[in-house]
């Protein structure tokens, strides 16, 4: 799968180990099959838990040897097809088959998505793997949701910002791989400033179902993990369905440039963490599960310690709280193929319809929202309706936390009225230009949503603002470009994102990104027959990714005729 291509890219002299002798055939060993059984403990044997067994037993391990993985087959009933399918599936699984060697005991991932190319991680990667020693890996990584600190390494688990060789060989040469935990709001500081006052507002009765979906209508919030639909319309369709409800939670946070998600689960869990309780409440969902990407490590750490810590509250008595760890796939997402993934399976999109309200997690309706969306339920439920519209500008309605890349003084989340605009983000939020650099241009919203001119700086950045343009602000991910960047190579480094995240499943995806990818890595592009392949692109992938991959190839040859010549 194009999956792998991500993070199977291995310096020929990372000095990989030679494996001990693993069983040939299919004979099971009961020497595996004993491993597997102490590694899984006394955990259900369940089907959607595929994923989660072989995190174990990659942690434990180092990797995902073949004798393990057809022993965790046997123990759980499930053909060694399947197993495969998945293990292979997703970048950060190590399968290791009979007679290959394992992996060195370090991995340096390395981001070089474009906030992090802009800031050298080209370099960064040669450096590292030229004086790579035989018990450290260098692997390229798509990115990590820390763009505001590039370039970024994970080292283990542990990130490195504002990399340098030195650095990243320190941290993997001092053995301490776990990831930093940031300080953050605990549980028992948000309860002393209020927090679950308004969950239990719902909970006891004394709030409706109606009046909860009214407000957050009113106040005009909606998904912000870049589609934008209205939060309350979606809480309704979804409890006009006949139960039992599911619910799940987008922490899959993957468009390149976007790190807001992040910046709230790592310091103030807690609100997010009540406004999902709230949407449980009212949909009825049985069982949330957060699907959180795993190149959230510190995130993960900080949700399983708080959440232990508001269901010993009996804070959470209307649900069951599922945390779900993801592998390495961009694809996932899209709510339908995170869906799939929460079932323990590849992160293939589903066609639709039918809408994953009506038949989500294992056929039922679910809800699903972005961390930011439920985030703002709780605050809004508090200050009311016209709080939050009225914190909006030039006709948009609430607040927006817009993650802010690139060629700026200033990086970060800016958290600002809805409808501000880049030049506003660059001159009033982030310092302005970076020394050396003057304004060209910018992503609105990630990858997907193409690339603009400075003349194209003052348009409001929210949703229906920008479609006329053939762009869209998506999930707010803003990285700025400046003269000394050619859009030919910003595009070339955001097709081959494309390209290695494709999940495979559509032939217009899967063979366009990869064709897209050759005919700009010409040294003049064809235009004509880039527009062809990008309408083929557009008009017939099953999913977003495919659909919008072509965005940056068009806003390129419209917007920047002359870093084609």
């Amino acid at each position: 799968m194009n999956q792998m291509k991500v993070g199977k890219k291995i310096h020929p002299g990372s000095g990989r180990r030679k494996a001990p002798s693993l069983p040939k055939g299919r004979f099971l060993e009961e020497d595996d099959r004993d491993r597997v059984r102490a590694i899984l403990g006394d955990l259900p044997r369940r089907r959607d838990l595929l994923i989660e067994h072989l995190h174990l037993i990659q942690d434990s391990e180092g990797c995902l040897p073949a004798g393990l993985l057809h022993a965790l087959a046997a123990e759980m009933r499930i053909p060694m097809s399947e197993i495969y399918e998945v293990a292979s599936f997703y970048a950060h699984f190590d399968i290791v088959r009979d007679g290959e060697e394992r992996p060195a005991p370090v991995t340096i991932r390395v981001c070089e998505s474009l906030s992090c190319a802009l800031a050298g991680a080209e370099q960064l990667i040669s450096e590292l793997e030229a004086n790579a020693d035989a018990d450290i890996r260098v692997l390229r990584a798509p990115c990590m949701g820390r763009c505001d600190l590039a370039p970024v390494a994970e080292v283990g688990h542990r990130h490195v910002d504002n990399c340098t060789t030195e650095k990243a060989f320190e941290v993997a040469k001092s053995g301490d791989l776990h990831p930093h935990i940031p300080e953050f709001k605990a549980f028992d500081a948000y309860r002393q400033d209020g927090g679950y006052a308004a969950l239990e507002t719902c909970t006891s009765g004394r709030r409706t179902v109606e009046d909860v979906i009214g407000t957050l209508s009113d106040g005009g919030l909606r998904g912000l993990g870049g589609a934008g639909f209205p939060t309350g319309r979606k809480w309704s369709f979804v409890r006009a369905e006949e139960g039992p409800r599911l619910m799940a939670v987008n922490g899959d946070e993957g468009e390149p440039g976007t790190f807001k998600d992040r910046m709230f689960l790592e310091s103030n869990p807690h609100q997010f963490l009540e406004g999902m309780l709230i949407g449980a409440w009212v949909v009825e969902a049985e069982e949330v599960f957060i699907y959180l990407r795993d190149e959230y490590p510190a995130a993960r750490e900080i949700l399983l310690k708080e959440i232990a810590a508001v269901e010993a509250a009996g804070l959470a008595k209307h649900t069951k709280i599922t945390l779900r760890r993801g592998a390495g796939a961009y694809i996932c997402g899209e709510e339908s193929a995170m869906i799939e993934s929460i079932e323990g399976k590849r992160g293939l999109p589903r066609h639709r319809p039918p809408y994953v309200s009506v038949n989500g997690i294992f056929g039922r309706p679910t809800l699903v929202n972005n961390i930011e969306t439920l985030y703002w339920v709780p605050e809004i439920l508090k200050n009311g309706a016209k709080w939050f519209a009225d914190q909006g500008k030039n006709d948009c309605k609430g607040l927006r936390s817009y993650s802010v890349s690139g060629r700026v003084k200033n990086p970060g989340v800016k958290l600002v009225p809805a409808g501000t605009t880049a030049r506003e983000l660059i001159e009033d939020h982030s310092g302005g230009m970076a020394d050396g650099h003057s304004f060209k241009g910018y992503l609105p919203g990630g990858p997907s949503g193409g690339i603009l001119p400075k003349d194209m700086a003052d348009i409001p950045l929210d949703f229906g603002q920008l479609e006329k343009h053939g762009s869209f602000v998506g999930s707010h991910a803003v990285v700025i470009l400046s003269d000394k960047d050619d859009m030919k190579d910003v595009a070339l480094n955001l097709l081959k994102f494309f390209e290695d995240e494709s999940c495979g499943q559509c032939t217009p995806c899967r063979n366009g990104t990869e064709k897209a990818v050759q005919l700009m890595q010409q040294p003049s592009w064809d235009t004509d027959l880039l527009e062809e392949l990008s309408a083929v692109m557009a008009d017939a992938s099953i999913c977003g990714l495919g659909q919008a991959a072509p965005n940056p190839i068009r806003s390129v040859m419209k917007f920047f005729p002359g870093d084609l010549k």
